[in-house]
């Protein structure tokens, strides 16, 4: 192909790309206006990156036992920090009651891995970069320029973090999911300032385990 051509044929592409991202129909604008998977439906299948940057099917792993999935924002926020750190409280209990635990983020895979470096969790870091699990679970949001460009201003590039164009943030939320991967309870907070409380967490968790 001529040099011209594949210059025009890149400038298209980039601009399909950008457009599917600027109109996704499926995402709303609002955290507020997320509607996120309910109780009792079926878990998508999922395929993750590790902070090794290896696939990782989510199903192979529900497959062997129950699961819980923590989505949150980002290594550059503060309150996901916060509730990662404060996970590291129930991981042994979560753990004894059979069920895997997963942390799942935008992240591109060396960010995970600085939060893995931040935290030294049990738990496993997975990331959505390209967020196709968060839209599949009603949980993604696009987020305005003017909040992005008030985030730069703290450092913050959520282009940087994801690789991608799309934009895209998840609501915050956990989800427990059986081994048939019916979901059996979910918390989810458009106040990303919000998380759930470890006791309610446990307690949901001992419950889907009874």
């Amino acid at each position: 192909m001529p040099r011209l051509q594949k210059l025009c044929f890149f400038l298209v592409l980039t601009l399909f790309a950008h457009t599917l991202y600027a109109n996704d129909p499926l995402v709303p604008s609002k955290a507020e206006d997320v509607q996120p998977i309910a109780v009792g439906a079926e878990l998508p299948s999922f395929t993750f990156v590790t902070a090794d940057e290896k696939p990782f099917q989510l199903d192979d792993a529900i497959q062997q036992s129950p699961v819980l999935l923590v989505i949150y924002r980002g290594s550059w926020c503060p309150y996901c920090n916060t509730h990662l750190a404060e996970l590291r409280k129930i991981e042994k209990n979560i753990a004894e009651l059979g069920i895997q635990m997963f942390a799942i983020s935008p992240d591109l895979p060396k960010y995970l891995r600085e939060t893995g470096d931040k935290h030294n969790p049990a738990y496993t870091l997975l990331s959505d970069s390209k967020m196709v699990a968060a839209k599949a679970l009603g949980l993604a949001f696009k987020v305005d320029s003017a909040t992005r460009q008030k985030y730069k201003t703290y450092d913050i590039d959520l282009q940087r973090n994801s690789g991608e164009q799309h934009h895209l943030l998840p609501v915050p939320a956990a989800i427990l999911v059986d081994k048939t991967k019916k979901v059996n309870f979910i918390f989810y907070a458009p106040d990303y300032k919000s998380r759930i409380d470890n006791g309610v967490l446990l307690a949901a968790a001992k419950a889907m385990m009874q």
